[in-house]
């Protein structure tokens, strides 16, 4: 018996998610669950990001597809970067790029830019 309580295959469609996140502690979800969220992120060449942190989660990012610059290392298909919690992120999409994003646990809102940490409205 599968978690959902049939048995037959269920069908979802990524653009009807939020962000790419289907799987976390949110709505909608694949599956609802505290322990860990995972995302599909598409991000066009060039899109701007602002350098963010987390406070709880550590965050697992594998490049499926295109060139990236986390943290002044240039990363292509094929790597993954883990960010540790209160690590700040700075990542440049030097072209199309998806990625597939695994945090742990899955606590919405934990993400802050980084401007909030270095003024001291987050304690780290």
């Amino acid at each position: 018996m599968d978690p959902f309580g049939g048995h037959t295959m269920h069908l979802f469609k990524l653009d009807s998610m939020k962000g790419g996140w289907f799987i976390g502690d949110f709505e909608p979800s694949v599956m609802q669950t505290k322990d860990f969220a995972v995302g599909w992120r598409q991000h066009a060449k060039g899109e701007p990001i602002e350098p963010y942190f987390h406070v709880l989660a550590p965050e697992v990012n594998v490049i499926v597809r295109g060139r990236v610059r986390v943290n002044d290392q240039e990363l292509a298909v094929g790597d993954i970067f883990l960010v540790h919690p209160k690590e700040v992120c700075r990542i440049e999409f030097l072209e199309d790029t998806d990625l597939v994003v695994v945090k742990w646990p899955s606590v919405p809102g934990d993400e802050y830019p980084e401007d909030v940490r270095n003024y001291g409205r987050v304690t780290v």
